[in-house]
């Protein structure tokens, strides 16, 4: 998820002066107050490669998989096999795939095997499996950018045994991932809603700071496990990564999501969500001009771009994407980072106008649903797992991938964090993906999704290094 294609500095009420070093100073010196020790460990992932990631002394790590292109999010099959998403490279591709890692070896910590279940996917993210209780019959669900689709899935499958379904359609245009990535990617997940069955899939937004034109854009939409009977329960979220429920917290609905980019290196705060599955009317969670500064919602008075010209774009922030981890992008800024909806395109037909129109940013904060925690601006958060009561390292934790801002320079994110419904304040689990050397950043990897897979042991991807981690108790 591209972050930041420019900046200008914010100077409303919200201090923003404190300097990187000041805010990485502090950010360290909380997390050695709060975290437990942490212990080094260099990771050989290919001749001549390693990393060097810190966790707590009471957790180990290793590497299970490797060579995986932009290896993304993953979901557990009915008979109990590990699936993953790989998205290729940074362009607007049709190149992704989804995996099975196969043969794990519990000596080496590694699966011996990686299958190609399925190849020249347009952005998969995220997928997820349900069974149906009445027919038993399972299904792959799987999100792509245009289309969410679903394939029957049958123990042990190895491939498909029968052409994808299409449930719904998705706006399918916008800024390649080199130019922003206005959005691109969309994540799916189903949960019990009043005994019934639903599925739920977020979009993000089409621009960084926009009106949008598409009801779809920066939402998610609720439907029945056939794709029948939509309807948007949330608004406003620009884009939220993972979506998942969490059984062991009454089956709550839970999304990652990340702020604009264009008030600064210091805001605004990415936010984790508890979602309601089934609102009696969609709550919009502020984006465009709601956003969180110190755990709160701030009204963003930066003039909107205009719908109906599309030469008239927001202030457009200097173009500095030099430093971007995504290699340099010259002329970012001009190329889309706050025109109108979908970074200009000509408006066309919404494939979802049965769903109502995309609401008109708001004027007033007041009613924007509070965040459940939040994260330093640019971390950009992804995957997340929940850890229950049961765990004794982890338990009663949320885990979250902090992806890192894709300007290193802030610093931000580039780390897993971890934190208790009862006490909101993230602290690091997992560290060394991003260093500093004489002010210099240097970016090693890019943690994204997660995956429990027992007590206190999770699967890590970094979509960076194309690595799976197994991270898991010491001994």
């Amino acid at each position: 998820m591209i972050r930041r294609a420019g900046r200008r500095l914010y100077t409303g009420s919200v201090p923003s002066r404190l300097s990187f070093v000041a805010l990485f100073l502090i950010s360290t010196w909380a997390s050695a107050v709060l975290s437990p020790a942490q212990v080094r460990h260099t990771l050989n992932y290919a001749p001549g490669k390693s990393i060097t990631l810190s966790l707590p002394d009471s957790l180990d790590i290793n590497i299970s998989a490797s060579g995986l292109r932009r290896v993304r999010f993953f979901a557990q099959s009915p008979d109990g096999r590990i699936f993953v998403t790989g998205m290729h490279d940074i362009s607007d591709n049709a190149l992704g795939s989804v995996f099975i890692l196969d043969g794990w070896d519990e000596q080496t910590h590694s699966f011996k095997h990686v299958i190609h279940y399925l190849d020249h996917l347009r952005n998969p993210n995220n997928l997820v499996f349900w069974t149906d209780p009445a027919t038993k019959q399972s299904w792959l669900y799987l999100p792509l950018t245009g289309k969410l689709v679903r394939y029957k899935y049958n123990a042990g499958d190895n491939a498909p045994s029968a052409p994808a379904e299409t449930l719904m359609h998705f706006p399918d245009y916008g800024l390649s991932y080199k130019y922003g990535g206005w959005h691109l990617t969309r994540t799916v997940a189903i949960a019990q809603v009043s005994g019934a069955t639903r599925v739920f899939v977020s979009a993000g937004s089409s621009c960084n700071y926009c009106q949008e034109r598409e009801v779809m854009r920066a939402a998610v939409v609720s439907m029945d496990p056939d794709g029948k009977h939509p309807v948007i329960i949330a608004q406003g979220l620009r884009n939220a990564v993972d979506l998942r429920t969490v059984a062991d917290l009454d089956g709550a609905l839970f999304a990652t999501n990340m702020g604009d980019d264009h008030l600064g290196d210091q805001l605004p705060e990415d936010t984790f969500l508890e979602l309601d599955k089934s609102p009696a009317t969609a709550p919009n969670y502020g984006w465009p001009t709601c956003y969180f500064a110190h755990g709160k919602p701030v009204l963003d008075t930066t003039p909107l771009p205009a719908l109906d010209d599309l030469n008239k774009v927001a202030p457009i922030p200097a173009d500095d994407a030099a430093d971007s981890v995504y290699g340099k992008q010259s002329g970012v800024a001009s190329a889309g980072a706050n025109l109108t909806a979908g970074g200009g395109h000509a408006s066309g037909s919404d494939p979802n106008a049965a769903l109502g129109n995309a609401p008109q940013a708001l004027k007033s904060c007041e009613r924007v649903p509070p965040a459940y925690t939040t994260f330093a601006a640019h971390s950009s958060p992804l995957g997340f797992a929940y850890f229950p009561q049961t765990d004794s390292l982890l338990k009663d934790s949320f885990v979250v991938a902090l992806h890192g801002a894709s300007h290193p320079h802030i610093g931000t994110g580039y780390r897993v964090a971890r934190f208790t419904p009862s006490n909101r304040k993230p602290q690091d689990l997992i560290t060394g993906f991003l260093t500093v050397v004489n002010g210099k950043p240097t970016v090693h990897g890019r943690p994204c999704g997660i995956l429990r897979i027992g007590p206190d042991s999770f699967l890590l991807t970094d979509d960076y290094l194309g690595l799976v981690y197994y991270v898991h108790p010491r001994g």
